[in-house]
């Protein structure tokens, strides 16, 4: 397994590239009139490197791994002993029934786990003084809600309180995802993270997929709407989207809330470093 990456770890080439097309574009974006317009000037969407789920080589996974515990109006509960019919807690106050469990586990093939399967470990208190209040362990593309946005975890990764990591040794990784009737945020660990977002096809990747198509013919190609602004610098084009969708002034002024939340978090390390 690769060696632990350092505190305060400086912009990733993608992040720091993503930053100057921001600064290029806002420039571009001062002389139109309306969010409409900037929008519709922007160049066609690149197809996306991955996919929002589990993809067939281990990428683009957005799960939570085995053992964690889900807030439910029964007390919380580890994913992997709910079922359908179940119902979780949303950070909109309300309780949920379980739609669908999806599930896919992996073996280590190598002398180290790939990247794109290997979990993002959210340490005790490492979003704020109570969150999340256990360690708390995503898939990288997992999403966070911080400052109403969805962040994947991976993001994140600071080196101290947010880091690629396994709880114990293990030769196995097993992701499950809670589907429910709609995108929504519900409680992992007391974190606010997002449930399955079904789009299209997508729920094919985990091992069990033909249980869904069993229970809801007609529902597999469904497409939800986001619970919130999905940001992440791999899109650059939905990444703008979502931040001229938060507001912008007649003088363009675009706040990277992935950079904010990370800064904040990362200064908060010291705090958790005994």
């Amino acid at each position: 397994m690769s060696s632990t990456p350092q505190c305060h770890l400086p912009p990733s080439r993608a992040r720091r590239h993503f930053l100057g097309v921001i600064a290029a574009t806002s420039a571009r974006l001062v002389a139109m009139s309306s969010t409409a317009a900037m929008i519709s000037a922007l160049p066609a969407q690149a197809k996306p490197k991955e996919k929002h789920g589990n993809g067939p080589k281990g990428g683009g996974h957005n799960c939570f791994l085995r053992g964690t515990s889900i807030s439910t109006p029964k007390g919380s509960t580890h994913i992997e002993d709910l079922k359908i019919g179940d119902f979780v807690e949303t950070v909109r106050g309300e309780a949920v029934a379980i739609k669908w469990i999806g599930r896919r586990a992996y073996k280590m093939a190598g002398p180290s786990w790939n990247d794109s399967v290997m979990p993002i470990r959210i340490s005790r208190h490492a979003i704020d003084d109570r969150t999340p209040h256990s360690d708390l362990y995503l898939s990288p593309n997992h999403a966070l809600l911080i400052d109403g946005v969805l962040i994947r975890v991976k993001e994140l990764v600071n080196g101290i309180s947010i880091v690629p990591a396994l709880p114990t040794q293990q030769e196995k990784i097993e992701y499950l995802q809670i589907v429910l009737d709609t995108h929504e945020v519900i409680l992992a660990e007391g974190a606010p993270a997002e449930s399955f977002l079904l789009r299209g096809s997508n729920h094919e990747n985990f091992t069990n997929f033909a249980e869904f198509e069993r229970l809801y013919p007609g529902h597999s190609r469904l497409a939800m709407t986001p619970f919130a602004p999905i940001v992440g610098y791999e899109g650059g084009r939905e990444h703008l989207r979502a931040l001229l969708g938060l507001g912008i002034s007649r003088f363009v002024q675009v706040h990277d809330p992935i950079q904010e939340a990370y800064t904040r978090i990362a200064a908060r390390t010291g705090q958790l470093v005994n």
